[in-house]
């Protein structure tokens, strides 16, 4: 495609953001504009190398990258299974890694092996709903919950959880614990459909130079 043309990268804002910089940093795509933490800006730009960022919630950077907005995103993986957005993903950057599981105190084990009829609490519904019906063939009742999931088996709410484990500290120290895994979590890089083909060999480039510095 034409040669002044911007490529725009989608960030997940805090940790995310700072960890996929410091990567793309090893590969020589640096933004000075980003390393002012007083800045007010939301583009910053690298002219050199005719690259975009902005950051945004995780949530939105697949919203951000089906539409056009960004030619590429940077977000962990329990976004784009929870968001289902028309996207290509491309390589896991191998960073925040955690997993996904179904969490409860102990007596819920017994229910999730007789697949019995149980209300589960999670952010995400998506992914809950897919492991449930689809892999377990569990018919659940779903409660959708922003903050805090762990208290729901604890007030009752709910015998499980579907949530993500880094620790488990906080599992452990309210009496759960992880009862079933339901799949393995990590940043990734995800493309736009059409920005893929029409901005093939920069994209490409991109890839093959993070994957040669994932495999150091």
């Amino acid at each position: 495609m034409q040669k002044d043309r911007y490529l725009t990268f989608a960030l997940g804002k805090g940790r995310l953001a700072k960890q996929t910089l410091e990567l793309f940093g090893k590969i020589g795509v640096t933004c000075e504009e980003m390393q002012d933490k007083n800045t007010r800006k939301l583009i910053f730009v690298n002219e050199e190398l005719k690259f975009k960022f902005f950051l945004a919630k995780g949530p939105d950077v697949p919203t951000y990258v089906e539409y056009g907005a960004a030619d590429i995103g940077v977000v962990g993986k329990d976004t784009i299974l929870e968001e289902g957005r028309n996207i290509y993903e491309v390589l896991d950057l191998g960073f925040g890694k955690c997993r996904m599981c179904v969490c409860g105190p102990e007596s819920a084990k017994e229910l999730l092996e007789h697949r019995e009829l149980i209300r589960v609490a999670t952010k995400y519904p998506r992914i809950a709903k897919d492991y449930f019906y689809n892999k377990k063939h569990q018919t659940v009742e779903m409660i959708k919950l922003n903050g805090s999931i762990e208290l729901a088996p604890i007030v009752g709410l709910s015998e499980v959880i579907v949530d993500i484990v880094e620790t488990g500290s906080t599992l452990r120290e309210n009496g759960l614990g992880v009862l079933e895994e339901v799949c393995p979590l990590s940043a990734r890089m995800v493309v736009n459909q059409v920005s893929i083909k029409m901005e093939h060999e920069r994209i490409a480039k991109l890839i093959a130079d993070l994957r040669a510095v994932l495999a150091q």
